[in-house]
């Protein structure tokens, strides 16, 4: 009996973990841009999907997202089995984080964005290129999302309605590629290092705003460090291509979390901004919620953070990271601006960084593998990056039994045009369902015959 809960236990465990858990808090690998949580599917209709196993029938259409600090984003599904969690936190994300990185067609996914619903919201003159009669924004979500999942996932699917199916073809045979559209906005690098008592930078901006708010380290007033231009006039508004730096006194210990009192320290500056998000733009959620392309944006909130360390001697580490898809990897970039080696363990290697180089050190991952990883240094330097590689669609499922749609939930934010029943698309959520399920009842059996046996024990005369 142990060794079969002990067997259960383990499929159970493995079984759940496919459900996807937040990760422990960390520094995550974002380039900045809009942060946002998933309200559901807003605007849809319904899409078949040909499998080995049978057909099924989905629901296909607009996201709604709501960004934190103000905003509405829309957007549509580029994972078409992988499930999306409820209520999951979204950030902006380049393309090379995602599936996107490595599909050659990502670039006539972005096409079909901006030439279809939303951006294109003349139903009628969308119908008369498809060549269909009319078009709801049902239709038109509906048809959108299944050229989209043509080209994300290389999918067999048609969308249900007609008038959507011929918007779909249309839109998949017309596409042409485009580039990655840029990033509402982004600080590079997002980290430096230096001696105190010196202009440690420059961090330059990036933004498709007019313009963005420049906030210094929360710790200014008891450290004194600043954020300035080249000639070290103080700042606090900035603009694309704008260049910072960190003033830091010298002698500056700065936070006590970070500094060991041998003239060492770190700090952190924020820029936000009110924009638009360029449509095409990455968003995606280490909750393991499916990846979602942009196709509408209101004004909204969007930022970006840049550290800066500071040493008065030896080594003088500023580490950044960010996922690479092309390799299955997260890639740590290391900077070392001292007069001494930087070395530090990851992974169970040690690594060493040359007084005054720039490494990059890539760490190799299993798709979907959940990470936390802690660089420390001298003076108390310690960053910590967490996140999930997720680096590819979940793939066919060919399994008769397995399903695409989530479990009914609570309607849909913005009233009229979900379903009564239904809160998100589903794609891919209950793919791992029937896993579950079949796990929970294995568990419900070996229960009940413990309890047997149990009581069997019990009996007098035993």
């Amino acid at each position: 009996m142990a060794a079969v809960a002990s067997v259960s236990g383990i499929v159970a465990a493995g079984v759940l973990s496919g459900a996807g858990t937040a990760v422990a808090e960390g520094t995550p690998q974002t380039q900045g841009g809009a942060t946002a949580t998933i309200n559901g599917l807003k605007t849809y209709g319904e899409a078949v999907i040909h499998e080995a196993g049978g057909d099924q029938r989905v629901e296909a259409g607009l996201f709604e997202m709501s960004v934190d600090g103000g905003g509405t984003l829309q957007t549509y599904c580029v994972d078409l089995y992988s499930p999306t969690q409820r209520d999951a936190p979204y950030r902006e994300t380049s393309w090379s984080g995602t599936s996107l990185g490595t599909n050659k067609n990502a670039g006539r996914i972005r096409w079909i964005l901006q030439n279809s619903y939303p951006q294109v919201n003349d139903l009628a003159a969308l119908a008369r290129k498809a060549g269909a009669g009319s078009l709801t924004e049902q239709d038109a979500a509906a048809g959108t999302q299944v050229a989209i999942w043509r080209y994300s996932d290389g999918a067999k699917v048609d969308a249900a309605d007609p008038q959507a199916e011929k918007l779909a073809d249309y839109l998949q045979k017309s596409a042409r590629d485009l580039a990655e559209p840029q990033a509402s906005l982004t600080l590079d690098p997002p980290a430096v290092s230096g001696r105190p008592g010196a202009l440690l930078g420059p961090v330059t901006v990036h933004t498709n705003a007019t313009g963005v708010a420049v906030s210094p380290p929360a710790d200014a007033a008891t450290t004194g460090v600043r954020i300035v231009d080249k000639t070290g006039k103080a700042v606090t508004t900035a603009k694309n291509g704008s260049r910072l730096y960190f003033d830091v006194p010298k002698d500056t210990e700065g936070d006590a979390s970070h500094a060991s009192g041998s003239g060492g320290g770190t700090a952190q500056l924020t820029v936000q901004a009110s924009t638009t998000v360029p449509v095409g733009r990455a968003f995606s959620s280490d909750s393991r919620s499916q990846t979602q392309i942009l196709a509408g944006s209101s004004e909204s909130t969007v930022s970006a953070t840049a550290g800066v360390t500071w040493a008065a001697e030896g080594a003088i580490p500023a580490v950044s990271a960010r996922k690479n898809c092309a390799d299955s990897a997260v890639d740590i970039i290391v900077v070392n601006s001292g007069d001494k080696p930087f070395g530090f363990a990851l992974m169970g290697a040690e690594h060493t960084i040359p007084a005054g180089a720039t490494r990059t050190v890539t760490v190799p991952l299993q798709e979907d593998q959940a990470y936390d990883f802690t660089i420390t240094g001298p003076n108390g330097f310690s960053q910590r990056f967490t996140g999930v590689l997720d680096c590819r669609t979940q793939g066919v499922i060919t399994t008769q039994g397995a399903k695409v749609h989530n479990e009914p939930s609570p309607a849909s934010v913005g009233g009229g045009t979900a379903a009564p029943d239904t809160d998100l698309a589903a794609t891919g959520g209950s793919a791992i369902t029937p896993l579950i399920a079949g796990a929970a009842i294995g568990l419900v059996v070996i229960g009940g015959a413990v309890l047997v046996i149990l009581r069997k024990r019990e009996q007098p005369g035993d």
